[in-house]
C-alpha cells in the first residue's frame, strides 16, 4: 500500500454550523483540522503520502497545506528577496497531493479523477471525517489473505447507518440494508484497502462510491471486511464535534495513537 487517499470534497450539509466557511474535513478538533488527525494516525504506521480528493471549498485545503511551515516553524523572511530563512523542520515527513474533482461529483466520480494518481498499486482509502484508533497493519493483512479487490473496515455504530450484510466468518460482505436506531450491527467505517481494479467498476462523476462500486465488488466476490471493534467516530453533526473536542481536551482521544 503506497498511497492514502482521503475524500474531502462533499458539502458537509449537516455540520452547516461549520462547513458554511471551511470544508467538513478542515473542521477543527484540538485546533487541528480532523483530516490532520487521520493523517497522523495513518503517519504512526508508515503511511506518509497522501492524496487529498478535495471538491467544496479545495482552496481551503490547498491554503492550509502550502502555508503549512510557515504556520509551524519559525522563519526569518527577506522582504525584498522574498527569500526564507526557516529556522526549524516542519514536523511532519508528509507527502501531500490535493486534486479538485469539481463540487457536485460524487463520491465514486471523486476517486475515479484521482485514478491517476493511485492506479499504480495497492492504496488507502477513507474518508476525511472520521477517526479511529483501527489497526491498519491488522486491516492490510487482513486484505493480502484474501483476493478482494476491496476491504473495508466494518465497526459498530447505532443509529443513522445502513448495516452490513457479512458472511458467517465475517470475511466476505454480501450486501447492504437500512437498519433501525436499536440495530447493532456492523456498518462501514472507511478505512479502505483498495486495488486497482476496482476502479474500473466507477462509472462517472455521478457514481457514489457506496452504492454501484460496492455492489460490483459484491456481485465479483471481491468485497472483503475487517472487524474493527475499537474506537470509530464520524463528524457528521455538531454534537458530534462537540464528543470529540471533549475527548480531545480531557487527554482521553482513542484515535491519538502516536505520541
Amino acid at each position: 500500500m503506497r498511497k492514502i487517499a482521503l475524500l474531502a470534497g462533499g458539502f458537509g450539509t449537516r455540520l452547516s454550523e461549520e462547513t458554511t466557511v471551511r470544508p467538513k474535513p478542515m473542521v477543527e478538533i484540538g485546533g487541528r483540522p480532523i483530516m490532520w488527525h487521520i493523517m497522523k494516525m495513518y503517519a504512526y504506521h508508515g503511511y506518509k503520502d497522501f492524496v487529498v480528493i478535495g471538491g467544496y471549498k479545495v482552496d481551503f485545503i490547498r491554503d492550509y497545506f502550502l502555508s503549512y511551515r510557515s504556520r509551524a516553524c519559525d522563519f526569518t523572511i527577506d522582504l525584498k528577496s522574498g527569500a526564507v530563512d526557516w529556522l526549524e523542520a516542519v514536523g511532519e515527513d508528509w507527502r501531500v497531493t490535493v486534486v479538485d474533482t469539481g463540487i457536485d461529483t460524487l463520491t465514486g466520480g471523486r476517486l475515479r479523477r484521482a485514478r491517476h494518481l493511485l492506479e499504480g498499486g495497492r492504496f488507502g482509502l477513507t474518508y476525511g471525517d472520521g477517526v479511529s484508533n483501527v489497526d491498519i497493519p491488522a486491516l492490510v493483512a487482513t486484505h493480502e489473505a484474501t483476493e478482494a479487490w476491496c476491504t473495508l473496515t466494518a465497526v459498530t455504530q447505532p443509529g443513522r447507518y445502513g448495516a452490513l450484510r457479512l458472511s458467517d466468518d465475517r470475511k466476505l460482505v454480501h450486501g447492504f440494508r437500512e437498519k433501525g436506531a436499536a440495530d447493532g450491527g456492523l456498518i462501514n467505517g472507511g478505512f479502505f484497502v483498495c486495488e486497482p481494479e476496482m476502479l474500473d467498476l466507477i462509472d462517472g462523476d455521478q457514481t457514489t462510491l457506496e452504492a454501484e462500486p460496492m455492489d460490483r465488488l459484491i456481485a465479483h466476490g471481491k468485497l472483503a471486511s475487517y472487524h474493527h471493534d475499537g474506537f470509530w467516530q464520524s463528524m457528521d453533526s455538531l454534537r458530534d464535534k462537540h464528543l470529540l473536542e471533549d475527548l480531545w481536551a480531557k487527554g482521553d482521544a482513542p484515535w491519538k495513537v502516536w505520541e
